[in-house]
Order: structure tokens, then C-alpha cells, then sequence
């Protein structure tokens, strides 16, 4: 099992700590660093930038929302950033949700299964240096009847199979992933309640005939964002997670179309997930942080003291994890930095990172091995 580090979004105050903290993480070996994008900062100026201070570490797309760009736009972006960085880049894709789609990028959200699915296959025709030419239910490209022709992306990427992720929640949107995509970029994840989303993912992986007829998941990357909070206080712990869990099952979508609400129901919590919605959208945003059981929080977080991290951390290898990707909750930059320093000696001291992941052989070459002359 790697281990990652998510950056989060930009321009919330902590720029020059999540750049300390990329290069922390780039000198203890992580695998990658993720960097997030809704309606403020974008990801791939952020991944320059991340890039341009770091020497290893991947850079990590979580995500670029597909609404914002054309398929075509997003292949550019992705050739550009994996050539600059030596071949270190992760594109991570999703559609985000409604409000975000529609009233920010004025994208109807409509056929978001259809939609990604035919963006995939555009953004890889692009970067493999095909002339794209594709007629599909929701993009045709060139359009019909006029001066537009089918085009190559005229620079050559490093690989033109770099690494596409998606981030998924709901069972038919996991098995897409698992049938076109090389990693799930997983969301409040529970290694105790993730037995039906993985097999979920594994159903499409299947169905698409990949990975090997024991493990059709053979070198696909589950990838999920864990928060992380180290002290003494495990109560206390709980209570600095609960305000980003409260945003998610409350205000992320509207009322009727939430999928992380949903994702919480599954897991058991329907009240309480119905609860934290209600005092949300009232704008009762700490009274619905304090209605996030603890339960809920300790089965998608490593909170706590170090010991107790330690015990926990073997759960994730167990449920499939490739890819643990910390999410540091500290107030301070040196409490960041020891979050993933503490989460680096964890793993060498239960030997989890010297361990390949029973699902996962996903390696992403770095500037050493890369041909000097792409085929």
C-alpha cells in the first residue's frame, strides 16, 4: 500500500504550508499528491506549482470537474502537466454535482454516467495521438456540417496511457470506474463497510474483462482521501473532522440529489445522515457538525493517538486499498508536517509499505524510466 497526500483546495489560506507539505511528503516517498477543485482555485495551476517544488512525488488531478472543460481541453492540460513534471501526473476526473455543474458552469448534469464515459474515451483517443473523430450521444466532434476537421494533439506526452482516475460514489457509477478508469478516487471510505462498493467497481472491472479471472481488479488503484488527526483526544479528534463531514452529507447537492448523504444511508445512518442534511441547509452549520456520530467519523478517519492509527491502518490494505491518501486536519503547519511524517513511520513500522496490495500493481514510471522518444 502507497501512501498519498491530499492538498485539498487552494487559495483557503494555507497555500505556502500545503506546498511545505508536498515537499515533506515528496521526501518521504509518497506516492502522490492530490489537489482538489469546486468553484475557486483549479487543479491544474495548482499541480504547476506543486510540480515545479517537488522532484518525485505524482501530481494528482482530484478532480478536474468534467463539466469545466471540454474532453479535448482536458487531454491538452494532462500532455502539458505530465510533460512538464517528467511523466508524474494523475488525471482525476468527476462530475461533480448539480449545483456545481449547472449553476456555476451552466452544464446540464444530466446522463453523468454517459457523459464521463464518452469524455474518457475522447481524452485517451487525444493523448494516445489519434486524430479524434467521435460520434457519440452527448459530444460529437468535428460537428457536422461545418469547417471544423479531426485533430492531433501536436505535442508528445511522455505516455499516452497516463493514469485516469475517477472519483465515484454510487454502485453504477463504481462500476464505470472499475470498467474504464485505472483507480477509484474514493470519499469517505470504510474498510468495514466497503465490501459492496468495491465489488461494486469489481463487477465492472469484470464485465470489461480486465484485471485477471481471480482478480479482475489486477492493477487498478483504490484511492481514497482519509482524514487524518493525531492527539491524545480522540473525542476531540472527532470534533475537528465533523465540520468537513457535516458539508458533505448536508451541503454538498441539493436536498434531493446528494450523493454523499446517500453514501452515508448506505453505511447505516439514515437518520442521522437525514439529521445533519435538515440543520445544514437551515444554515445550522455547527449544530449539524455536532450531529455527525462519531461512529460515522471513526469508521472513515484514522483519528486518535498514534497507537491507535497504527492498529488501524491494516484495515485499509485488507479492504483493497492501493493507495492511502492522507488528508492532514491540524491547525498548524508543524502539525501537518507531523501528520505525515507519523502516517510515513506508521507504515514502515507495520511493514504495509513493503506490502503490494492484493488489488493493486499500479505503478507510475517516473523521469528515469521514461523512453526518450515516446511510440
Amino acid at each position: 500500500m502507497d501512501l498519498g497526500v491530499n492538498l485539498g483546495y487552494f487559495g483557503m489560506g494555507m497555500d505556502a504550508d500545503n506546498v511545505a507539505v508536498a515537499q515533506e511528503a515528496d521526501r518521504l516517498g509518497y506516492a502522490v499528491a492530490w489537489v482538489a477543485e469546486a468553484y475557486g482555485s483549479d487543479a491544474p495551476t495548482v499541480l504547476s506549482w506543486v510540480g515545479a517544488r517537488t522532484e518525485r512525488i505524482d501530481l494528482g488531478a482530484a478532480v478536474m470537474q468534467i463539466p469545466a472543460r471540454t474532453p479535448a481541453m482536458t487531454a491538452m492540460t494532462a500532455a502539458t502537466l505530465d510533460t512538464l513534471s517528467g511523466g508524474r501526473f494523475r488525471l482525476g476526473l468527476g462530475v461533480s454535482g448539480p449545483q456545481v455543474s449547472e449553476g456555476w458552469h451552466g452544464v446540464p448534469f444530466a446522463a453523468p454516467l454517459g457523459r464521463t464515459r464518452e469524455y474518457v474515451d475522447i481524452v485517451r483517443m487525444a493523448l494516445r495521438r489519434e486524430s479524434v473523430a467521435y460520434q457519440g450521444r452527448h459530444f460529437t466532434l468535428p460537428l457536422p456540417d461545418g469547417p471544423g476537421k479531426a485533430l492531433k494533439l501536436t505535442i508528445r506526452p511522455p505516455r499516452p496511457e497516463l493514469p485516469v482516475y475517477l472519483a465515484a460514489v454510487g454502485p453504477r457509477n463504481l462500476e464505470l470506474a472499475g470498467e474504464i478508469a485505472d483507480g477509484w478516487l474514493a470519499i469517505f471510505f470504510s474498510p468495514e463497510h466497503s465490501g459492496d462498493l468495491v465489488e461494486s467497481v469489481a463487477a465492472g472491472a469484470r464485465r470489461a474483462g480486465r484485471g485477471t479471472p481471480q482478480n479482475p481488479l489486477d492493477g487498478f488503484d483504490i484511492c481514497p482521501t482519509v482524514p487524518v488527526c493525531i492527539t491524545d483526544d480522540v473525542e476531540a479528534a472527532a470534533a475537528a473532522v465533523s465540520g468537513y463531514a457535516a458539508l458533505y452529507i448536508g451541503g454538498m447537492g441539493s436536498r434531493e440529489k446528494n450523493f454523499y448523504n446517500r453514501l452515508a444511508c448506505r453505511m447505516g445512518f439514515e437518520d442521522a445522515a437525514a439529521r445533519v442534511q435538515d440543520l445544514y441547509l437551515a444554515r445550522q452549520h455547527r449544530d449539524a457538525a455536532a450531529a455527525v456520530p462519531f461512529e460515522f467519523i471513526d469508521s472513515t478517519s484514522l483519528i486518535g493517538p498514534r497507537e491507535r492509527i497504527r492498529e488501524r491502518l491494516r484495515r485499509y490494505a485488507d479492504a483493497g486499498v492501493g493507495t492511502l491518501s492522507v488528508a492532514p486536519f491540524a491547525a498548524t503547519l508543524d502539525d501537518r508536517l507531523h501528520v505525515v511524517r507519523t502516517m510515513a513511520e506508521l507504515m514502515e513500522e507495520t511493514g504495509l509499505s513493503h506490502e503490494a496490495s492484493p488489488q493493486t500493481s499500479h505503478e507510475t514510471p517516473h523521469p528515469t524510466s521514461i523512453p526518450a522518444e515516446p511510440q
